[in-house]
């Protein structure tokens, strides 16, 4: 138990100071008084508010999306259940960064009697489609904004003649300490996968899970759950332009650019993505056009807003769970 306690709380350490490192190099020289005065004076809530509600639709989504891909394997937990799941996936990953597919899991287990194991095998299945809608994305936006990237990986020190000035560049170890936090999260995974295989049957029931694609019922309700959750991410991010004068005139395409590296960013193993999101929505969005301090402005506002949101869609669905009745007491007709 000790050994378990230690490790968990070396994690959560490495993940707030590599956060907190990368943050207080983006920021600084940067005047946090004007925070103040742009989140009274001179920010549009109203396009904030439409944003946030796009946040929600993508998790209310999954949720329903997860339920589908349950349902083959004679699962068939409760929408809310399932929806409730995501926000306490969401907002457990705000302290441990990647807990909040166990978080979902346990969440099914607990409450409607979904073995862990299959549940699990579906979010295998889940991040698999996920990925491969990010890579789609990724590839639509680099064949449209091309341009962009080149200048991107040239001014942050990607493409540099000489090493000495590779590692002078300050940019540099802001992505070094983010490939040690991915490398970081990718071994602590093996390790919790090797786990898992140790134990019996678990296997087994991991790879029915990650089957459980081939037999939903309605495979285009499934694409048109995936396309809407994507859509509700591009959207929760690209309506925040229309909050500030100085990023309003952006394009779509500026959006697009900007959410495929925020996307990207977030793997980096820090509480919501903080610092590694910041620097790229920051760096991209600079090259637009965008003055530096303005830039700033909008990921330090945009993102604790968007982080606040997760807390309280946590807070919502761990209340709306505590009240629910217990698998034995509740409906189970189709199960």
């Amino acid at each position: 138990m000790t050994n378990k306690w230690l490790n968990q709380s070396i994690k959560v350490l490495f993940s707030l100071v590599l956060g907190l490192f990368i943050l207080f190099w983006v920021y600084r020289d940067f005047d946090f008084s004007s925070v103040r005065r742009l989140l009274l004076h001179e920010m549009n809530w109203w396009w904030m508010g439409l944003s946030l509600l796009a946040g929600v639709w993508s998790h209310i989504l999954r949720g329903w999306r997860w339920r589908q891909v349950l349902q083959p394997l004679g699962d068939r937990p409760r929408l809310s259940s399932c929806v409730d799941a995501i926000f306490l996936s969401y907002a457990s990953s705000l302290l441990l960064p990647r807990v909040g597919e166990v978080t979902r899991c346990g969440v099914l287990s607990r409450y409607e009697g979904v073995p862990f194991a299959r549940s699990l095998g579906t979010v295998v299945t889940e991040r698999l489609v996920d990925m491969l809608s990010m890579v789609l994305i990724t590839g639509l936006t680099f064949l449209l904004q091309m341009p962009i990237f080149v200048r991107f990986f040239s001014e942050t020190g990607t493409k540099i003649p000489s090493l000495m000035h590779l590692v002078s560049s300050p940019w540099f170890y802001v992505a070094l300490f983010s490939v040690v936090g991915v490398a970081v999260l990718a071994f602590y995974l093996l390790r919790m996968l090797s786990f898992y295989e140790r134990v019996k049957g678990i296997v087994l029931d991991v790879w029915q899970g990650i089957l459980s694609l081939r037999r939903v019922r309605s495979v285009p309700l499934f694409v048109a759950y995936t396309l809407g959750i994507w859509l509700c991410y591009y959207l929760h991010f690209y309506l925040t332009f229309f909050c500030f004068s100085f990023t309003s005139q952006l394009s779509v395409g500026a959006g697009l650019v900007m959410f495929v590296a925020g996307t990207f960013a977030v793997l980096v193993p820090t509480p919501n993505g903080a610092g590694p999101w910041h620097f790229a929505v920051i760096t991209m969005m600079m090259l637009y056009g965008v003055t530096p301090a303005d830039a700033s402005l909008f990921a330090l506002i945009v993102h604790s807003i968007q982080t606040l949101l997760v807390i309280l869609l946590g807070l919502i669905g761990w209340v709306h769970l505590f009240f629910q009745p217990s698998p034995s007491l509740s409906d189970q007709k189709a199960k």
